[in-house]
């Protein structure tokens, strides 16, 4: 059985040790917000692309969150798909990409809110569980936009109305 490659997501995911990442992950945008200087959204982002490529394996972040947080703090496991994380975070990327750009383009102003719509997500995550990624992750799979294949687990999981669904 070979070795399995530093760039893969895993497939599933611990959801407390997701959830202790994007508690760090609020508390490095809040002070790249307060700070707003281009190399703090650089760190930023630069933490999104490690986890999209491998998930926690490159990520201090992940790693910490893995190894000390989660261990320590919640003292056990959910295990969810992962898939919807790496979208999650790749939605994170994205996010922290164009703060970066923003403020490297001198638009700090712009940096800092497009810093605060991540800091709200990694915060419904963190605190409530409510990963916003995963969410548009299940709507953009029922709507055929991403193949059932990509997460055959997802299909089991939904946050739709069961009113609506059969309507």
């Amino acid at each position: 059985m070979p070795a399995p490659s530093v760039f893969t997501f895993p497939n599933p995911v611990n959801e407390y040790a997701a959830r202790s990442t994007a508690g760090l992950v609020v508390v490095l945008a809040l002070v790249s917000v307060i700070v707003n200087q281009p190399w703090l959204y650089a760190i930023l982002a630069l933490g999104f692309l490690l986890r999209v490529l491998s998930g926690p394996k490159l990520s201090p972040f992940g790693q910490l969150s893995v190894r000390v947080i989660a261990p320590k703090i919640w003292r056990k496991s959910k295990l969810v798909p992962g898939p919807p994380k790496r979208f999650a975070q790749t939605i994170g990327l994205i996010f922290s990409t164009t703060a970066l750009v923003l403020s490297l383009l001198g638009l700090g102003l712009a940096a800092q809110i497009v810093t605060g719509l991540l800091i709200a997500a990694a915060t419904l995550e963190s605190v409530f569980g409510f990963c916003l990624g995963c969410v548009i992750f299940g709507f953009l799979q029922r709507r055929g936009v991403i193949p059932e294949t990509v997460c055959e687990a997802c299909n089991n999981i939904s946050l739709r109305n069961p009113v609506a669904a059969n309507s």
